[in-house]
């Protein structure tokens, strides 16, 4: 870990010669910052950078240590970590609350927003309901960042959906168990730290997810696909426990603000470039990477139409304002 993530030391109170004086540096206030993934992924690597820039313009007031690959906190915990005060902040899939409310999985919707520039704006759509709603948590968004499109890895060719029937299918929130239902596969929740295990043991035999993911677990020692259906663009959220926000100084609050902004910008960018350099990455080592066959596509289309007027439906009124205001 560098040297500006280092877990922060208890300061040394130096004791006065002169009765009741102490002497010595304050004690900085330490945020724990869990987030589920490796430290070399890039959105790892961009909370760290945020990290650094808050701890830069913090001094000595604010420390912000983060801790990757769930070693803090598993990934399905974090949300209410931070939510209950356990950790003032972290980062997890915001499709992973759509249990909680449709909301949270609009990019989760499979083709309903299917480049950057129409997640970007279905974000735009999105995000003040998704503000009101986790504010309700007590939580407030620092910044959001994509995953670069979904695509359907497999141990073998798949040129038509019956290609997928009865596969056992990885899944990873409400959206994807859907997907694999509508496709005829076997949903099968897989976290992403063991996503390589459960390949190998033949707990699943096919999965959508993104270039990065691939990479990080060499999906080419137990898979020979890659189809780039760019199903969507889910975003991974990091968030703040509001009263931790609240209980710093206007100049701090400022520098989190900054760096978060920073690190939205920053994130965006850094997925459009992990994006081709993974796929390149995937092909170097074997992965078969191709378009998905027109009869695939096609199939692929038509479930996804079925599941946009599903989130319709289940979404509400929010969801109709969404997609109004993505629309138009």
């Amino acid at each position: 870990m560098r040297k500006t993530l280092r877990v922060a030391q208890a300061a040394t109170l130096t004791v006065g010669l002169m009765a009741g004086l102490a002497v010595g540096p304050a004690l900085a206030e330490t945020w724990d910052l869990p987030t589920p993934y490796p430290e070399g992924n890039f959105h790892t690597q961009n909370i760290m950078r945020f990290a650094e820039e808050v701890n830069a313009a913090a001094g000595d007031d604010l420390e912000v240590v983060v801790h990757p690959a769930g070693s803090l906190i598993k990934h399905p915990e974090i949300k209410n970590a931070v939510r209950s005060g356990q950790v003032p902040v972290g980062e997890f899939l915001l499709s992973r609350l759509s249990n909680e409310n449709p909301v949270f999985g609009a990019d989760s919707v499979p083709f309903l927003a299917n480049s950057y520039d129409a997640a970007e704006r279905l974000w735009d759509a999105s995000r003040e309901v998704t503000e009101a709603l986790l504010a309700r948590q007590n939580l407030m968004i620092l910044f959001v960042v994509p995953w670069p499109p979904q695509g359907i890895y497999a141990d073998g060719e798949v040129a038509t959906l019956d290609d997928m029937s009865g596969l056992k299918f990885r899944t990873y929130n409400a959206a994807t168990e859907r997907l694999a239902q509508l496709a005829g596969a076997v949903p099968t929740q897989v976290e992403v730290p063991d996503i390589s295990q459960a390949f190998a043991t033949g707990r699943v035999e096919a999965m959508i997810t993104s270039p990065s993911t691939g990479v990080n677990i060499k999906a080419w020692d137990f898979l020979s696909h890659y189809y780039d259906t760019q199903a969507w663009l889910p975003k991974n959220v990091t968030v703040v426990n509001v009263d931790a926000f609240e209980a710093l100084s206007p100049e701090l609050q400022e520098a989190v603000k900054t760096a978060a902004a920073a690190a939205e910008q920053r994130g965006w960018e850094a997925s459009r470039n992990e994006t081709a350099e993974k796929t390149q990455i995937l092909l170097d080592n074997g992965i078969a990477v191709a378009d998905p066959s027109e009869s695939l596509a096609a199939s692929l289309r038509e479930i996804g139409a079925t599941m946009a007027d599903e989130w319709a439906e289940q979404a509400g009124d929010d969801g109709a304002a969404i997609l109004e205001n993505y629309r138009n």
